[in-house]
């Protein structure tokens, strides 16, 4: 297939590129020209996509098989893509987020389950109901928490900085709420799954790790994964009410158990998780931390200070 993909050089859309050309597909990149193609000699658009305008123009005289929009966080950024080609697609592949379900008192989120009118991702299920609406033949993948090297999300990282220092770990809660964590290359392969694959038209995915971990299990893991005893790192829990930090975040995730029913797009993509939680940290650790010399690097610790300081 001739595909477009919306980014393609940070992050998943790396992942994303790399398998779609090993697997033979011809592939167009379009993005701002910040980075490099991860693969040599693809095409490239150069075009912000967040201008219509801009990228109606960049994209008149262009057909496509299928498109991955991988970074379209509003309605209006994909509407132009829907104008452009609707009715000559195969297949439409949307990044939405697990972010736009209602908070539930019963986990794990399903696809069908209620979407927040209020969440910031809101223009994410907006889109979703616009491809739809519009008879797009569109896939919607909704992941978690995407980690993995490039992640340029602080997740773990925001973990490796403290335990790589010994400095303590300031957890909001009782360090038990439930998150779920997805690799960067998993989820590229769950999308690759997606394409051409006709039961996948129409449909929405989860996609993210086999489990739940807590806020200390994860803090735990990643020190596993850097090689040190995950019993001897200091977790200190305080109650994030009793703060207000402004625009700061203090922790790098929602304070609330969240986590998914992944079971649909293992059933009907033949998708399977290839990274454990404790395997993918690592390669996240030494190809991205570890690499980049972000363990030597200066990292601001006031928030942490500010809250030890309370409980003191």
């Amino acid at each position: 297939m001739k595909v477009l993909v919306i980014g393609g050089t940070r992050f998943v859309g790396v992942y994303l590129t790399k398998q779609l050309v090993s697997q033979g597909h011809e592939v167009v990149l379009l993005n701002r020209g910040n980075h490099p193609a991860p693969v040599a000699g693809l095409e490239t658009v150069v075009c912000d996509r967040t201008d219509p305008a801009a990228l109606k123009s960049a994209l008149s005289d262009q057909s496509f098989d299928a498109i991955f929009d991988n970074n379209g966080r509003e309605l209006a950024h994909t509407q132009p893509l829907v104008e452009l080609f609707k009715g000559k697609l195969q297949h439409f592949i949307y990044v939405s987020s697990a972010g736009v379900y209602a908070k539930s008192d019963q986990m794990p989120h399903k696809e069908g389950d209620p979407v927040d009118p209020n969440s910031r991702h809101k223009g994410k299920f907006h889109t979703e109901d616009h491809l739809k609406a519009q008879g797009v033949p569109f896939t919607a993948v909704r992941p978690v928490y995407i980690y993995g090297p490039q992640n340029y999300n602080p997740l773990e990282e925001w973990f490796f900085d403290r335990i790589v220092r010994d400095q303590p770990i300031p957890i909001p809660g009782n360090g038990m709420a439930l998150t779920q964590l997805g690799h960067c290359q998993d989820l590229a392969a769950a999308m690759v799954a997606v394409l051409g694959n006709d039961q996948a038209i129409g449909q929405i995915y989860n996609i993210s790790g086999d489990k739940a971990v807590t806020f200390d299990g994860l803090a735990r893991a990643c020190a596993i994964a850097i090689g040190k005893d995950p019993n001897a790192i200091n977790i200190v829990h305080y109650d994030p009410a009793k703060f207000d930090f402004g625009k700061k975040k203090a922790f790098p995730m929602r304070v609330q158990h969240f986590f998914t029913d992944i079971s649909k797009a293992k059933a009907e993509l033949n998708w399977q998780t290839k990274f454990d939680l404790i395997e993918g940290l690592k390669d996240s650790y030494e190809n991205d931390y570890l690499a980049t010399g972000k363990g030597n690097a200066e990292v601001d610790f006031s928030l942490d200070q500010q809250i030890i300081a309370s409980l003191s």
